[in-house]
């Protein structure tokens, strides 16, 4: 039998103060929690983004970026990564780097569900083909980071709260042009 996935509860100093099921956390009170974004380049210098799978408890439908998570309890950050990259992506990563090691956000969805994160951003290199599954991507494209800030920034109502906040802020720390060959 497999366990329930498991999230890292945080305090206001972004300590570890327990956990709780992932199933359980997710809700109109969601408590803050540790979790991960993660942004894919290709040689070309676009980045991967997103449409999230229509059953998908949070933002549902909504443009974002490559993939997130949450670590497991003692889990490294890189690590859950990884992992996530093959279980969303159905591919590995290379290049991983932390962008935006101090990111944290609170937004709230349409169906009243609240995201409350600290959440790393990371830049990776994509290590092979996209095998997305389909219960988390319901599409994908490749774009130029400059074209989806700016989508993102004219129809925000398109697009996860947390890429929206992330993009302007990767821009200006030139996190997408450092990984251009």
């Amino acid at each position: 039998m497999l366990r329930p996935e498991q999230v890292v509860l945080m305090n206001e100093n972004g300590d570890a103060v327990g956990t709780a099921e992932k199933s359980e956390v997710h809700g109109t009170d969601t408590p803050l929690h540790l979790a991960f974004s993660c942004h894919v380049l290709r040689s070309t210098g676009e980045v991967l983004v997103t449409r999230r799978a229509l059953q998908k408890k949070t933002w549902p439908g909504v443009w974002t970026n490559a993939f997130c998570g949450h670590p497991a309890p003692g889990e490294a950050l890189d690590a859950a990564v990884r992992r996530r990259a093959e279980q969303e992506l159905g591919t590995r990563i290379t290049s991983l780097r932390s962008v935006l090691p101090g990111f944290r956000y609170r937004a709230v969805d349409a169906g009243g569900v609240v995201e409350n994160e600290i959440c790393p951003v990371f830049v990776a290199r994509l290590d092979g083909d996209l095998h997305p599954n389909p219960a988390e991507v319901a599409e994908w494209a490749w774009v130029a980071p400059a074209d989806l800030a700016e989508s993102a920034a004219r129809t925000p109502f398109a697009f996860s709260p947390w890429v929206r906040e992330q993009l302007p802020r990767m821009l200006d720390l030139g996190a997408f042009a450092e990984e251009r060959e």
